[in-house]
């Protein structure tokens, strides 16, 4: 019983973990974006 309530605890936490590298990759790739934007802006 407890083993599997462990199991079931490390799972969410290991859910989470993921959840929050996608966040971080997709803010990272709007800010390279943005960031591309206002260069290619600039020089024309």
């Amino acid at each position: 019983m407890k083993n599997n309530v462990q199991n079931k605890k490390h799972r969410e936490f290991n859910a989470g973990k993921v959840f929050g590298r996608i966040m971080a990759a997709i803010l990272v790739i709007l800010m390279i974006a943005g960031t591309c934007a206002t260069l290619i802006y600039a020089l024309i």
